[in-house]
């Protein structure tokens, strides 16, 4: 599975490449996210914006490395 390290992509460029990336999955498929905090905040703009259309799992918490797999549902 594909690792996206976000921590290698400019503050302002994160989110905007992670959902370009969500968007660009099929049904099924998933990406883990790499980061050097918690990406909460992520997880509820994915909701506000995408609504239930994804599945959020921690594979690591902290307190250095925070890796989420990111899916998409369909």
């Amino acid at each position: 599975m594909e690792t996206l390290d976000v921590t290698k992509i400019e503050p302002r460029l994160k989110h905007s490449t992670i959902f370009e990336k969500f968007d660009a999955l099929a049904g099924g498929e998933a990406f883990v996210i790499h980061n050097d905090h918690d990406p909460k905040p992520l997880y509820y703009q994915l909701l506000g914006e995408r609504g239930q259309t994804f599945s959020w799992e921690y594979l690591k918490e902290g307190p250095d490395v925070w890796e989420v797999k990111l899916s998409k549902l369909g």
